[in-house]
């Protein structure tokens, strides 16, 4: 096993609500399990000026397990090794919610960096044991190719897939997990699955953000984010050895830079979130939209039988990058940082992001608007319903001078009668928060 920085912190913190009292007719919120990631190496500032934050800052790379009761915050951590530069889909948890898993994107910076470039590409999958909220620990680790940027749990929590972009290939691998630990990992060039690139280009200008299993366990997904497509593969994991992987059809277009995506929980359909961005140039000015990013529904039919097709798009808000779908499969919600991480004199600078929340139609697909909702915080993206699907919980990356630090935002979801999102508590957490899932 590699050297890590495994020192546990399981400093147990409990903390009162930081954010909106509930209103006497509401109970307090109560959220059984949630597990957050956040990164200390990077400021929302980063991306602007390269510039890591000072050591004497005393951030760290953190995995959290967080629980309310009754509005009351109960949290411990453990140092894990983890980037906001990957999407937010570098962390998921076992079906049995006692395993973490969590994709490195960057290494740890080594004594004396101070620059983002000087951070090298990450290689490591680990399972975090977070069977004892209050101890969390990391338990194996696996080596996996160099610049991870999303994974997904198999349903069954057999296999864990994860994306890299290699200097020279975008691959898809399935690690075996047990309560043994890691098993194999087998490698799949997307190129010899059907997602060629051009020639000239670092992996043939192919960029894989995002993969995501299909309930059944019998397909998956591959966002091709530089290629505004999506991949759909068949995936057989119950032969022995290296598991059957097969395109599904061709690749279906979705709208300009598909991040990240998701099934439906019942499978019907999969749904990216399109951030809109200029992949072409650097310059952060130029990079980020100026309107606002879409949402895209692919029909998905018959596993391995139909052609999966888009079928709908809908708008959300500038810089939609966390995608999230309720576990009864009737809302969707998109983190949205607009200009937050832009310095305050550039013309796509923003004080505060938004929520959006759409409704989706399981039998036709349509996604109909219900509203933005303010969200105040620096750099926020990712988001994820609560098990109940009760809550919308978005991170926030920092705060805002003289606002809420960094941490997560719980919002009140709404009926179908009387839809919407209400914030309802800020729970306060290490800088850096950027990931954020719930079981």
């Amino acid at each position: 096993m590699p050297a890590l920085r495994t020192s546990v912190i399981c400093l147990t913190v409990v903390v009162a609500a930081a954010c909106a009292t509930p209103r006497e007719e509401e109970p307090a919120v109560t959220i059984e399990r949630l597990v957050a990631l956040s990164d200390g190496d990077h400021l929302a500032s980063t991306y602007a000026d390269g510039i890591l934050a000072p050591v004497s800052a005393g951030h760290r790379d953190l995995l959290s397990t967080v629980s309310v009761r009754d509005g009351v915050v109960d949290t411990a951590h453990v140092e894990v090794s983890n980037s906001v530069t990957a999407a937010p889909e570098v962390l998921a948890l076992s079906p049995d919610g006692t395993t973490a898993f969590v994709a490195e994107r960057l290494k740890p910076r080594n004594v004396g960096d101070t620059r983002a470039q000087q951070l090298a590409p990450g290689d490591r999958l680990f399972a975090v044991n977070i069977s004892n909220r209050q101890a969390p620990a990391i338990g194996d680790v696996a080596t996996i190719a160099p610049s991870p940027e999303a994974l997904a749990v198999h349903p069954d929590g057999s296999h864990i897939a994860v994306v890299s972009n290699t200097a020279d290939s975008s691959l898809l691998q399935l690690i075996s997990w047990t309560p043994d630990g890691f098993g194999a990992v087998e490698q799949f060039d997307l190129a010899a699955l059907g997602v060629p690139g051009e020639a000239g280009k670092p992996r043939g200008g192919v960029t894989a953000t995002n993969v995501h299993w299909h309930p059944t366990g019998r397909a998956l997904a591959v966002n091709i984010d530089s290629q505004n497509r999506v991949a759909f593969f068949t995936v057989d994991t119950s032969v022995p050895g290296r598991p059957g992987v097969h395109a599904w059809g061709e690749p279906v277009a979705t709208g300009v830079d598909p991040f990240v995506g998701r099934f439906t929980p019942d499978g019907r359909h999969y749904l990216t979130s399109d951030w809109g961005r200029d992949l072409s140039t650097t310059d952060l000015n130029k990079r980020l939209p100026t309107g606002r990013s879409t949402l895209s529904v692919i029909r998905v039919g018959d596993l391995g039988a139909d052609q999966p097709r888009k079928v709908g798009t809908a708008e959300s808000d500038k810089s939609a990058e966390g995608l999230a779908i309720s576990p009864d499969g009737r809302w969707v919600a998109t983190v949205n940082m607009r200009g937050t991480a832009v310095p305050a004199g550039s013309p796509l600078h923003d004080d505060h992001a938004t929520v959006s929340l759409l409704r989706l139609d399981g039998d036709t697909g349509e996604l109909s608007k219900v509203g933005d909702y303010h969200l105040d915080g620096v750099l926020p993206e990712g988001g994820t319903f609560d098990a109940t699907g009760r809550y919308f919980l978005a991170t926030v990356y920092e705060g805002r001078p003289g606002g809420n630090g960094s941490g997560v935002q719980v919002y009140r979801v709404g009926s179908a009668d009387d839809p919407g999102l209400t914030a309802v508590q800020r729970i306060p957490l290490p800088h850096g928060v950027h990931h954020v899932v719930a079981g």
